[in-house]
């Protein structure tokens, strides 16, 4: 497809920004030996300033933190309203895991092709570094066909994670313990469909279109490295349906993801963020264990139970999200309280006392979104933590064992992934595994 753009106005344009890059573009060269006839993407600046109040009424939505570096918008000449938001990808963490949830994500997952070694997976990662600096600015890769879809990135965040055998090509001493499949549970009906991968590339933002595009970039740029394993797209409420700080619901009408921890409580570092401390973990520091689940709802046997014996199901009530026992979604749940009859008020195998530990290290970081392929629906349940063994298979164990909401749910799709730490611009996102 070719540009309508006067080929002079085409020329300096393209050294202007070649220029806005500080060096990208002979990283690139290097690393294809062609940077437009190889098709790959290119970083691009990004102009102005989006307006500091608008963005910060957004972050307190949900809880969740926005990194410090306020978002810009996106290419020269967009406004800065919904959809023209850019925010920064660089930082000591990958954006997308702590920044305000986005309206739609897509999960790709990637096998490596056999022939992709070492060599070829460090030029892979300086690509796929170049392609988010580009794509989340607002400005695209060098070698977009379509920039102008890249130009209104509605908050897009592009979030990279490794499977076990991506990181043994690399060196096979740091693969950590936890980067493995998680242990069969008897009720899992998994498929290799949602199962698995080498390489995770989570997409997210407020709108399809940045998260369609990009997509697309990275198939291309990855076709030489990996092929696309499986995929999962979701959604959530869209940003301003909802008052802010309400929690999301699923689609069986739960308020879902009640008391997770928040990035700015105190011990939120120590239950997400890898310290880098154990020999085979030093690459990792400030990244984290990503695990990935897909859970589908029975909806029609679960529309045909009254609503106390869902409520009794999950041991909250619907409308708020409150325990059954009494309060709202905040109150602790009183597992003591029992009912006229003497016995537990919170059913002993309802889903919340089943999720429920004592140990406050055991807990974990959720990032859930609904899905809805027509005919299938539920729920990808998306957590991360330092070590999935010591927090997320405990809870899985429970639940697995005894939970009444398992007569509803049924888990066909799970992975895990170490997530990168953050990089830097002038930086390649996971060159830490090459040290």
């Amino acid at each position: 497809m070719t540009n309508s753009t006067d080929p002079a106005t085409q020329s300096a344009g393209t050294k202007d920004r070649a220029k806005q890059t500080n060096g990208h573009f002979s990283r690139r060269a290097l690393i294809t030996g062609s940077a437009v006839g190889a098709g790959v993407g290119l970083a691009l600046g990004a102009g102005g300033t989006a307006t500091v109040a608008a963005i910060r009424a957004q972050n307190a939505h949900d809880g969740y933190a926005e990194p410090t570096v306020e978002p810009s918008l996106g290419a020269a000449g967009t406004e800065p309203g919904y959809g023209g938001e850019s925010l920064p990808c660089h930082g000591a963490h990958q954006a997308g895991i702590t920044t305000l949830p986005a309206a739609h994500a897509r999960y790709l997952s990637f096998t490596l092709k056999p022939g992709t070694d070492r060599d070829a997976i460090s030029r892979m990662l300086r690509i796929l570094t170049d392609d988010i600096e580009g794509l989340v600015s607002g400005a695209g890769p060098l070698a977009d066909p379509e920039p102008e879809l890249a130009s209104r990135p509605s908050r897009l965040s592009i979030t990279v994670g490794v499977g076990s055998e991506l990181v043994k090509r690399v060196d096979p001493t740091k693969v950590p313990k936890w980067l493995a499949p998680l242990p069969a549970f008897k009720l899992d009906e998994l498929t290799p469909a949602y199962t698995g991968g080498d390489l995770l590339i989570v997409l997210q933002a407020d709108s399809q279109m940045p998260i369609s595009h990009a997509a697309r970039m990275m198939h291309r740029d990855l076709a030489s490295f990996a092929e696309l394993s499986w995929f999962q797209q979701g959604f959530r409420q869209a940003r301003g349906a909802e008052a802010p700080g309400k929690t999301m619901r699923n689609l069986m009408g739960q308020v879902d993801g009640t008391i997770n921890p928040a990035p700015e409580e105190e011990d939120f570092a120590g239950l997400v963020w890898i310290d880098g401390k154990a020999p085979n973990e030093q690459w990792l520091k400030n990244g984290s264990a990503l695990v990935f689940r897909r859970i589908r709802m029975e909806l029609d046997t679960w529309d045909q139970v009254d609503r106390p014996g869902r409520e009794d199901t999950i041991g909250r009530t619907l409308d708020t999200g409150g325990p059954i026992t009494g309060g709202d979604e905040s109150t602790p749940m009183d597992f003591d309280a029992k009912n006229a009859l003497g016995l537990p008020a919170i059913p002993l195998t309802a889903h919340s006392r089943r999720a429920h530990s004592t140990d406050p290290n055991e807990r974990i970081y959720r990032r859930a979104i609904n899905y809805d392929e027509g005919t299938e629906a539920g729920l990808v349940f998306v957590c991360y933590q330092r070590d999935p063994r010591k927090q997320f298979i405990p809870i899985q164990e429970r639940l697995d064992e005894l939970d009444m909401l398992n007569e509803w749910v049924t888990h066909t799709g799970s992975a895990v992934f170490a997530m990168l730490p953050g990089f830097e611009s002038g930086d390649i996102i996971g060159a830490s595994l090459f040290a």
